[in-house]
Formats: structure tokens, C-alpha cells, sequence
């Protein structure tokens, strides 16, 4: 005969409210006093409401407010699907708790990738929400000491990672080719295209790769362009995202300063974060900044008829292709690489299971690029260990990019992961310079 403990039952907090019955019997049980009792529903109204209540005081803070916790953004946040805990439901859920974001860790692991908005019924834009809450923080002195590094970097040199802007052009000496630095110029001839270059591509050994393939491509396309050289500054995208909206306006006003001594048709910038900055940001300026700007992939996608002629290698490798959050959710520029790729002879191309709008995050985004320390203290693996994991196993030999903050990134991953051997990383620019006579 089996035998059943039975437990009896705590007794009710004294704020605890319940019905029961003296006597009941339930099918022939007796279920009478405590073993029918009902507790009443109640309201939670003891949260301290503070920390909530500034972030949703703040200019691009409010709506973190209309959260209703649907949790559609979790499985939606590269963050979360990296073992971080994240999303914007619970950080909602741990500020109406009264945890005080801005002291906490959940502040820096954000990349503003965009996929929460794209799923969120009350559009809470984490976009403005991080911004804004980040450079209160900052205010306060709560940032992580990779972020204050960086901002003195750009403070002093106008680049994150602290080199002398004589140095900037200096990349272009590899080339091979014929480089108009517009400010050594002795008269200021009009350009077709003034080419925004970026930090990653004047200073990184990778991006100097993809700098010189770029003025080759541009070169055998007979395009007429010129470069600032030491006069470019950072574009300044990272710094307002990570909370330096003071840092942000002082390199933007430089470098539009330094366009408006040109004449050009339209500016041709290497990365995606250029580009949403000249495109988005600069134009919001006090005393206008307004371009005529492109991302070199669409650039190139729309000239594809002189390009492909010049296309005579082959590049028979099977290659995938990672949407970059600022070119692609931010902007809506899908078809540009893709269009380029297309046009490799012999490519064999392959998507990726999370591509295009529902693409993943490379986590360098929101300042990501220089707190890859601290997200590895808070998440089980690096956004892009995730990622190469999803390109090996689409079967890539290549994952081609187009932001200058991915080749160094992925290639970091591609050894973390084991996978050193089995694929690389090229920019498209380098795919097709590759395939050029």
C-alpha cells in the first residue's frame, strides 16, 4: 500500500487576503478549511519607481514607459540569444523593481542593433533609450574604463584608437595607385566623389587591406576622387551611441567644416556608421550638414555595368553574407552587397538563416567595438562567435562583410571558435578587387 505524506500548509502572510470554505467536499473528498482556500488577487503597488521614472524623464527616454511586457524583443535581442540575460522587457521589468540602470550593467550591453523595434507593438525604441540614459551616466561618472578610454582617444586625436591624424593617409602610400589628398592640393579642383575613409580602414592593418582594394576599384573605374586625410576626423556615430553627445557634435561640426571647403558631387563613405551619421545625424547639426551621401556598396551597386566587364577572375568560393545593423535595420540598404557579390564570376552565394531584416548583430554597435571586455564578464559568448558559428554552419568558405568594424571582429571569432582554416574574412571591396586584372 502506497503511503502519501502530507504537509501542512503555511499560514498566510497577514497581507495576504483569502476565501475558504469551513466545509467542502469535492467528489467525495474533503477539501474543507485550508485545503480549498483561494487566495484574492492584489495589486503590487510597493515598486520604488525611481530609476524608472528618470530614464522616462529623459529626452529619448520615454518610452521605456510604454513597455507592456509582451516579451517579443527577447528572443528578438542578439544579446540575450548570447547567454547575456537581456532585452528590453527585462530591463523594463528590473527598472519597475527599482534597479538603477544607470549604475548597472545592463546600460553598456545594448549594441542598438534595432531587432527589438522591428518586433515591438509599443515601439520602446532602445535606439534613443540607451543614448540618452548612457550620457547621464556618463555625467555621473559611471562608465566602464574601455568607453573613457576611447573618448579621450577621440578627444585628442579625433580617432578611437589614439593615432596621430598625420598618420591617417598614410595607408594610402600601399595603394599602388594615384590618391587625391584634397587638403595637400594646392587649388581646390572640384571631385566627383570625396571619400569619407573612417578610423578602421586609415589605421587597422585589416582595414588598410580594404582601403587599398577600395582605390583600386575606384581607380580602374576611372572614378575622380579624393580623400581628407589628416583633416578627417571619426564620424562620431559610436561616440553619440555609447553616451558622448558633446564628443559626437564637436567631431561632426569638424568634419563638416571640412566638406564645405570642397566641391564634389556626393560623398562615398567606407562604413555603415558613416554613413547613418552623415545621412541621419549631421543634417540635425545647428547650421545645417546636409550631404549627398553613399555607403560604397551602393555606390558600386549602382554603376554595375561598368563594373562587371572589369570582373574577370573567378572567385569560385562558396560565400555567405552578414547584414551589417547600420547599413541594413537602421537604413534599409539590403540589396547593395548582395547586388555586388552577385556579380563575382563563379561565386557560389549562400544566406545566412538570420539575413537581411531579421539579420544578427556583429556586436560592435552602441560602442560594442570597445567593450568586448566587459561583454565577455556578462554574456556566455561574443555576438560574433555567434555569428560564425551560423556561416560555418551554412557551409561558407567565406563570410564577406561590408563595415569596416567586421573583418577584425569576425577574424577574432573565426580563431576563438576553432574555426581558424575553415573560413574567412574578406570585405566585398577585397572580393572584388581580387577578381579586377
Amino acid at each position: 500500500m502506497t503511503r502519501y505524506k502530507t504537509t501542512a500548509l503555511k499560514e498566510p502572510a497577514k497581507d495576504e487576503s483569502f476565501v475558504e470554505q469551513e466545509q467542502a467536499v469535492i467528489e467525495g473528498i474533503d477539501v474543507s478549511g485550508q485545503w480549498n482556500r483561494m487566495y484574492e488577487p492584489r495589486e503590487i503597488t510597493d515598486y520604488d519607481l525611481t530609476h524608472l521614472d528618470k530614464l522616462t524623464g529623459l529626452p529619448g527616454g520615454e518610452s521605456m514607459g510604454w513597455c507592456y511586457q509582451c516579451a517579443q524583443c527577447v528572443p528578438a535581442c542578439p544579446v540575450d540569444t548570447a547567454g547575456g540575460d537581456y532585452g528590453p522587457r527585462k530591463i523594463y521589468r528590473r527598472l519597475q523593481t527599482g534597479t538603477d540602470i544607470f549604475s548597472h550593467r545592463d546600460l553598456w550591453l545594448c549594441t542598438t542593433c534595432m531587432n527589438c523595434l522591428r518586433v515591438c507593438p509599443k515601439e520602446v525604441d532602445m535606439i534613443q533609450i540607451m543614448p540618452a540614459a548612457r550620457a547621464a551616466a556618463v555625467l555621473e561618472g559611471n562608465i566602464p574604463d574601455e568607453l573613457q578610454e576611447m573618448f579621450q582617444n577621440v578627444a585628442e586625436y579625433g580617432n578611437p584608437m589614439g593615432q596621430s591624424p598625420r598618420k591617417r593617409p598614410r595607408w594610402a602610400k600601399k595603394a599602388g595607385v594615384p590618391i587625391r589628398v584634397l587638403p595637400k592640393e594646392k587649388e581646390k579642383a572640384p571631385v566627383e566623389v570625396l571619400w569619407f575613409v573612417g578610423d578602421y580602414y586609415a589605421y587597422h592593418d585589416r582595414g588598410v587591406d580594404a582601403a587599398n582594394a577600395m582605390a583600386r576599384v575606384f581607380n580602374r573605374l576611372g572614378v575622380d576622387f579624393g580623400i581628407l586625410g589628416a583633416d578627417e576626423r571619426t564620424d562620431g556615430d559610436s561616440q553619440r551611441l555609447a553616451g558622448e553627445p558633446g564628443l559626437f557634435e564637436e567631431v561632426a561640426e569638424h568634419n563638416i567644416a571640412q566638406f564645405e571647403k570642397y566641391e564634389f558631387d556626393q560623398i562615398v563613405v567606407s562604413g555603415p556608421h558613416a554613413y547613418n551619421a552623415i545621412k541621419n545625424e549631421y543634417p540635425k547639426m545647428n547650421g545645417g550638414g546636409s550631404f549627398p551621401v553613399e555607403h560604397y556598396t551602393q555606390y558600386l551597386g549602382a554603376r554595375l555595368d561598368e563594373l562587371k566587364p572589369l570582373l574577370t577572375k573567378p572567385f569560385a568560393k562558396r560565400v555567405t553574407f552578414h547584414d551589417p545593423c547600420y547599413l541594413g535595420r537602421h537604413n534599409g540598404e539590403y540589396d547593395a552587397p548582395r547586388s555586388l557579390l552577385q556579380a563575382v564570376p563563379e561565386i557560389r552565394f549562400t544566406e545566412m538563416f538570420r539575413c537581411k531584416a531579421q539579420g544578427y548583430c556583429c556586436g560592435g554597435g552602441g560602442g560594442g567595438m570597445w567593450l568586448d571586455g566587459y561583454a565577455a564578464l556578462h554574456q556566455a559568448e561574443r555576438l560574433s562567435e555567434n555569428r560564425v558559428k551560423e556561416a560555418v554552419e551554412v557551409g561558407a568558405e567565406v563570410l564577406a562583410v561590408c563595415c569596416p568594424y567586421e573583418v577584425s571582429r569576425f577574424e577574432d571569432a573565426v580563431k576563438s571558435t576553432d574555426n581558424d582554416g575553415k573560413l574567412e574574412v574578406l570585405d566585398i571591396i577585397e572580393i572584388l578587387d581580387q577578381c579586377m586584372e
